[in-house]
């Protein structure tokens, strides 16, 4: 019998070899640098301002409105960051404002308002200061556009968005703070902001005649789609954990082997994946990003209901302090006079 050299075991000491022992290829993991945040937000800010200099009747206002907004989305951006909110991005939509995204596994209630609030309360607190700086020194002019004009501009973006209207940053405290997010209560409510917000934009169409409003319909067909893709995701994961899968772990805790199991389930249970081949063979699909997205939505989020009675009611009370700002201060209306 001839000799045999011994037989070594190889062990897997890495991701790749563990992959290549697998029936399943790598989960999908989107090759992101750290520049490609800060591009995607330049590109989106250049966009926007592009399309708004062909509606804008100055570019001058052009550019104080943007500044507006970004002095507004900087405020959400720096209180994520201090949360330690990770993938943070601030993305400009032409025409309709903007907003910051980011993501966390843990999620308190305290920390969510503080990061609504920190976007329109700073706006009114630099448009106050500013309207009364210009009413001490009287006919002050910056880029062109005085400052009485700067600091309405301020007051008036930035209350807009502390109405009680979904998605904007009011509409979000309340369902988030004082509603249940996953309740009834919670879904009338976004119904009932979706026919506020098509009823404004239909009235001021009318009454105004310029296509522009009719823009703002995109608030309320975005707000019907997204209904209606997290009532499929919230059926599915019902199913799953019925199903005996464990969905409370992170993207990153996913094997190779639950993401392609998962990703059949949400294909065939979601219908903006129709179409895409769940596999086998397993490949990817020019979609993945989104369906990587839904599979992150089925995981678990842990939210903490941390705010007390006691905090909810001076959170109620700061936010109807600064929708009634204009009056507490007695500010000049006739501004806002302009858009009713």
């Amino acid at each position: 019998m001839d000799p045999q050299e011994p037989v070594i075991p190889v062990q897997a000491n890495d991701e790749n070899d563990r992959q290549a022992a697998s029936d399943y290829p790598p989960k999908y993991i989107p090759l992101q640098q750290k520049g490609n945040s800060a591009l995607r937000s330049i590109q989106s800010l250049a966009l926007y301002l592009m399309i708004g200099y062909l509606i804008f009747p100055s570019f001058t206002i052009l550019l104080m409105v943007t500044f507006i907004v970004l002095i507004h989305e900087l405020g959400h951006f720096l209180a994520m960051k201090y949360f330690k909110y990770s993938d943070l991005g601030m993305f400009f939509i032409p025409l309709l404002g903007a907003y910051v995204s980011g993501t966390k596994r843990e999620v308190s209630q305290t920390q969510s308002a503080i990061i609504l609030l920190a976007g329109p309360i700073p706006g009114v607190i630099i448009g106050a200061v500013l309207y009364f700086i210009d009413a001490a020194y009287g006919g002050l002019v910056w880029w062109g556009v005085s400052v009485y004009t700067i600091s309405l501009l301020f007051i008036f973006l930035n209350l807009f968005n502390l109405l009680p209207i979904y998605p904007l940053d009011g509409g979000q405290l309340l369902n988030r703070v004082f509603l249940d997010e996953e309740g009834y209560i919670s879904r009338i409510f976004i119904l009932l902001s979706i026919a506020a917000m098509t009823w404004f934009s239909i009235s001021l169409w009318q009454k105004t005649g310029s296509w522009f409003y009719f823009i703002l319909l995109l608030f309320p067909v975005y707000l019907l789609l997204r209904m209606r893709s997290d009532s499929q995701l919230t059926n599915l994961e019902k199913k799953l954990e019925a199903d005996g899968y464990d969905l409370n772990k992170l993207y990153e805790d996913l094997t190779d082997e639950e993401y392609w199991e998962l990703r059949k389930k949400v294909i065939a249970h979601h219908t903006a994946f129709a179409g895409i081949t769940p596999g086998p063979p397993y490949e990817y699909d020019l979609k993945e990003d989104k369906v990587m997205n839904a599979i992150q939505s089925l995981l678990h989020r842990t939210f903490w209901e941390d705010m007390s009675i006691p905090g909810k009611i001076l959170l109620l009370l700061i936010w109807i302090a600064a929708l009634a700002s204009p009056w507490l201060l007695q500010l000049d209306l006739s501004f806002f006079r302009r858009f009713g």
